[in-house]
């Protein structure tokens, strides 16, 4: 079973749709229990990093998730599930994240003519090999939401690179850490893929 952690941000429903059409079960909750005793776990969501923090704190999901991690069950995170995984956002300064990886994440620059947040397709680069994207070839196409994008401390977890406006560190890989910043559950057939990758480690 592959739990969704519920902690009311957006975009959670798509995720099920996407893992129950690869034939998974998966279950959208905020039930400690059954996400410390999944097979896997998947952080998804859209919206403000402060609220998203307030809200993992106010449900108890933080240390859950640590626990996640500490016992080595593979994690996902998605959109705004990235970027929660880091140390601060330029979104909500003070505000800590959750500080599992090493980074910012910062805004968008919006004086290079381009529209942020970022809606739509952009093409992948691999700087580092990714279990993540086994099967898919560089310059694949996937879907990004977004105003804000990491930048990683450790150059050697950064799995996949796009431009726009900015070299933009758009998924990671640590240990059993994974994370994008674009949307798998909305990039057809490449991002399809990359669940399938998730769901056989």
């Amino acid at each position: 079973m592959i739990a969704i952690i519920d902690y009311d941000a957006g975009n959670i429903k798509s995720v099920e749709k996407a893992l129950t059409a690869l034939g998974e079960t998966a279950l959208i909750t905020r039930d400690k229990e059954k996400i410390l005793y999944a097979d896997k776990v998947i952080l998804p969501g859209v919206g403000a990093f402060g609220d998203a923090m307030e809200k993992l704190r106010g449900f108890g999901l933080e240390e859950i998730i640590r626990q996640v991690v500490a016992q080595k069950t593979p994690f996902l995170g998605i959109c705004l599930g990235l970027q929660l995984l880091f140390e601060s956002s330029e979104e909500t300064p003070g505000v800590k994240g959750l500080g599992i990886l090493k980074g910012r994440i910062v805004k968008i620059p919006d004086d290079m003519g381009l529209k942020v947040p970022q809606i739509g397709w952009n093409s992948l680069r691999f700087p580092n090999s990714g279990r993540l994207f086994q099967g898919i070839p560089e310059d694949s196409y996937v879907y990004f939401v977004h105003s804000y994008y990491l930048q990683a401390k450790e150059p050697e977890i950064v799995t996949a690179t796009t431009e726009y406006a900015a070299h933009i560190h758009a998924s990671i890989e640590k240990e059993n850490v994974y994370a994008c910043q674009f949307h798998p559950e909305k990039s057809s057939d490449v991002g399809l893929q990359i669940l399938r990758n998730f769901v056989a480690l």
